[in-house]
């Protein structure tokens, strides 16, 4: 079964996406990830958003694979006075991690402060009492 989020972020928002249960046996891998401007195409705007297993202290443009918290990332941009539209440039999903915990997104927008919209859709997945401890440490310590 899959679960979807969807929401608006302001620039510079982070939110947390509650996932956590009781027993922690209920894991997620993300399926898709997609993000849109709240004006596309009418103003200029570099959006980046990223998705954690660990709450962010700061929201920043500054994107790192070596952190083991990040499971996802998103940039989209728009350049009104270039007239070509909008590209989405990348978009990058940890597809092999499986979480049990809350998750927290993020929006940056290094251009404007444009709104930024994102879609997620997970991948529910039952768990077993040992998948569902190592789970939670890793959650727990950043997926070091």
């Amino acid at each position: 079964m899959n679960k979807s989020f969807r929401g608006m972020l302001a620039d510079g928002e982070k939110d947390t996406i509650r996932l956590s249960t009781n027993n922690g046996l209920t894991g997620y891998k993300i399926v898709k990830f997609t993000i849109i401007s709240e004006l596309p195409g009418t103003t200029s705007y570099e959006s980046v958003v990223k998705l954690f297993t660990l709450d962010p202290a700061a929201v920043t443009q500054n994107i790192d694979f070596d952190d083991g918290s990040l499971l996802a990332v998103a940039y989209i941009e728009n350049r009104n006075q270039d007239d070509h539209g909008a590209n989405e440039a990348v978009r990058v999903i940890n597809d092999n991690t499986i979480f049990n915990q809350d998750i927290f997104i993020t929006h940056f927008d290094a251009h404007s402060s444009t709104n930024c919209n994102y879609y997620l859709e997970l991948e529910q997945i039952r768990l077993d009492l040992s998948e569902a401890t190592v789970a939670t440490l890793k959650d727990m310590r950043g997926r070091e």
